[in-house]
């Protein structure tokens, strides 16, 4: 009976090891597959800020504590196929879900920057933000460090859609037309 139980046991190791390399190697798959389409979906595209880095915290100037102004943004180089692009803005960690800080869109590709407090020139679109206005929303955290992202996406056609549309309106009218993008995200936390 021994035997039996040792074979049983060697069995299950074997298996368990089978399963362990079948699964790495199926999320070596994965990683690749994701890693393609960021690099078809215009990886070499950045967005960066004179006021903060990447995962740092935004400077109490750009929140409800200070000028409440959006903070400066530096848009790296687009896609060849790029014809607009568009920024979401959004915190998920807010109590109530999601809170959309910024939506625009149409934004001309010309431009290398957003400056600090911003008013969007003839063209540019402004969707509603979490407050039902067509405006910036600074960080104002109830409680606790937030995560504020600043999506930006390069799009191949300008978009038709009305000023004041949802994020998830212009979510809706991007699909398919997305042709590269970039994430920054800062925190902010009230002191």
């Amino acid at each position: 009976m021994k035997k039996w139980a040792f074979l049983a046991i060697a069995l299950v190791i074997v298996a368990a090891a089978g399963i362990t390399v079948w699964w790495m190697m199926a999320g070596s798959h994965r990683t690749d597959e994701a890693k393609n389409l960021r690099a078809k979906n215009g990886a070499h595209m950045k967005l960066t800020s004179p006021a903060f880095t990447e995962g740092s915290a935004i400077p109490a100037r750009y929140s409800c504590q200070g000028e409440g102004i959006n903070p400066a943004l530096e848009i790296g180089e687009a896609t060849d196929e790029s014809q607009s692009l568009a920024l979401i803005v959004d915190d998920p960690d807010a109590p109530v879900g999601t809170y959309v800080h910024w939506v625009v869109w149409n934004i001309p590709v010309s431009m290398t920057a957003i400056p600090e407090n911003w008013t969007p020139e003839s063209g540019v679109r402004v969707g509603a933000n979490g407050s039902g206005k067509n405006a910036w929303t600074p960080p104002c955290p109830p409680s606790g460090t937030h995560h504020y992202h600043f999506k930006l996406y390069a799009l191949d056609q300008k978009l038709g859609l009305a000023a004041g549309s949802s994020k998830g309106e212009l979510e809706s009218a991007m699909q398919g037309h997305v042709v590269g993008q970039a994430e920054l995200m800062g925190t902010y936390a009230k002191h």
